[in-house]
């Protein structure tokens, strides 16, 4: 693959990894924006395996075998079988990020923490409320994805999954934290080019646009 050795990370994997703090475990973009964002990092992954395609904004499926990684596979068999949706599609691509987002993210967390990337830290937010941070563990591998992005960032985002990559943390957000700056500026503006030409980046998109609007901004 251009500009990337290659590596056994997912692209959920990788955007939780680039969406933690690696020192603190505080997430850099609101936490259901996150959760959008790796199910349209699910999206790509069922594309890239050659599962899914997209038609008129819509995860189509064209293979019907399950992917091999159970996650993968668990998310996959949301999407109906071809010739059996709703006029013979899948849904729309909005709609499957949102209804599926908040059972999709966990089990992703839960890998990495198993395997020693990500560390999980009970905490008091605002000194009341208990919540859990995810700085980097033992087996550190933020290093190797921020390698990733920096890697697509040189390249012009030439390779499909550090294109995808990007535009899926332009769509949620953290790339101002990642990128941050006038200095980051220019890299920020390429990866928001990038989310209306990469179908599940959007998907996240609309419904994190959605969010801020029912929030007043």
């Amino acid at each position: 693959m251009t500009g990337r050795a290659a590596s056994d990370l997912t692209l959920p994997e990788e955007l939780l990894l680039l969406s933690f703090d690696p020192a603190t475990g505080r997430r850099l973009c609101r936490h259901r924006f996150l959760q959008y964002g790796v199910a349209g990092a699910v999206l790509v992954e069922l594309e890239l395996a050659g599962r899914i395609v997209e038609e008129h904004g819509r995860p189509t499926v064209t293979n019907p075998a399950p992917p091999r990684d159970p996650l993968l596979a668990a998310a996959f068999a949301t999407l109906p079988e071809p010739g059996k949706g709703r006029a013979g599609r899948g849904p729309r691509a909005t709609s499957w990020v949102r209804r599926t987002s908040r059972g999709l993210e966990e089990p992703w967390l839960r890998r990495l923490v198993e395997r020693g990337a990500l560390r999980p830290e009970r905490v008091k937010v605002l000194g009341l409320f208990p919540g859990t941070r995810f700085p980097a563990g033992s087996a550190e591998r933020t290093t190797e994805a921020r390698e990733h992005l920096a890697a697509a960032v040189r390249t012009g985002f030439a390779e499909p999954r550090g294109r995808a990559l990007a535009a899926l943390l332009a769509a949620t957000g953290a790339a101002r934290r990642l990128c941050p700056g006038p200095g980051g500026r220019p890299t920020r503006r390429a990866m928001r080019q990038l989310v209306r030409a990469e179908w599940p980046a959007f998907a996240v998109w609309r419904n994190v646009q959605r969010d801020r609007s029912a929030d007043g901004g």
